[in-house]
């Protein structure tokens, strides 16, 4: 068997969770040549993330990006002692940028499904957790089916868009950023905007979208994950991964940010940080 199996992967993930020995002097010989050297050795790494996704990414007023996930992609950064260059992806790409090598990892609001799981590194545990609803102007909309047989905006590549097709007999006219979709809604091409609840949710709180309204259930919830290349998910730079994914749980810190950006508190975040405490009282001391 080999370094990275599971009866041995574990404490590896466990220690770079909780910081408790340097990056370098943790990994094993091994790592020479791997992706996760790669990133040392250039000084950077390079992070898809989603460009107009309030509150995930997007961009400050100096033209920077902000956000949960660029957060998260700093906070990457600074366990690595390496820069961050965030690189704008969408739905549509982010695959297929990691798999050119034009990025390192996605930290960009991917569902976790069976047939991403063939393409690339999934890393558990998520992250984030969301399913798709509606925005709709005030009034409109009472049901889900209540868009049968009508158009509806969504985003190009997003999981679930088919499923909505195929469940509500509606016709999705997706576009490639939320901005454009939203504008389409805005300008009555459709009759809602199809996307995640927690970004609905935040759009909400602008004054610009005071007169429409979330006003149906939320459906497939799902949880997000940040990605690797498929064949660095069980090498030095997929097991860091993990590790960070772990400690993000484990000490709360997605909890925080959910604060911090004044997102509705969710029992989910509340669930995972106390399941995986436990990571964090095993390097305390056992306790």
């Amino acid at each position: 068997m080999g370094l990275y199996s599971k009866s041995h992967r574990k404490p590896f993930v466990v220690a770079l969770a909780a910081g408790a020995c340097t990056i370098v002097s943790a990994l094993p010989a091994d790592a020479a040549e791997t992706r996760l050297s790669e990133i040392l050795e250039r000084g950077v790494v390079r992070v898809g993330v989603q460009g107009a996704f309030k509150p995930w990414s997007y961009p400050s007023p100096d033209g920077t990006m902000q956000g949960i996930e660029v957060d998260l992609a700093k906070d990457v950064a600074d366990k690595l002692g390496v820069k961050l260059e965030t690189v704008i992806i969408n739905s549509a790409n982010r695959i297929q940028f990691l798999q050119q090598g034009k990025i390192d990892l996605i930290i960009g609001g991917m569902y976790d499904t069976t047939e991403r799981r063939k393409a690339v590194g999934i890393i558990e545990p998520a992250y984030w957790t969301s399913g798709p609803t509606l925005m709709a102007k005030k009034g409109v909309i009472k049901d889900w089916k209540d868009i049968e047989g009508k158009p509806v905006c969504g985003k190009q590549g997003v999981a679930y868009n088919k499923k909505v097709e195929q469940d509500y007999k509606v016709r999705i006219v997706a576009f490639a950023g939320n901005s454009e979709g939203k504008e389409a809604l805005r300008s009555g091409k459709c009759v809602a905007w199809l996307y995640d609840d927690v970004s609905i949710m935040a759009d909400l709180e602008a004054p610009e979208w005071a007169d429409y309204e979330m006003p149906v259930s939320v459906l497939y919830n799902n949880p997000w994950a940040a990605a690797v290349p498929l064949e660095e998910l069980d090498k030095p730079w997929g097991v860091f991964m993990t590790g960070m994914a772990y400690r993000w749980q484990s000490t709360g810190k997605l909890v925080e940010l959910e604060g911090q950006y004044k997102l509705k508190p969710s029992e989910w975040f509340a669930q995972q940080h106390e399941k995986h405490r436990w990571d964090a009282s095993y390097l305390e001391g056992g306790k």
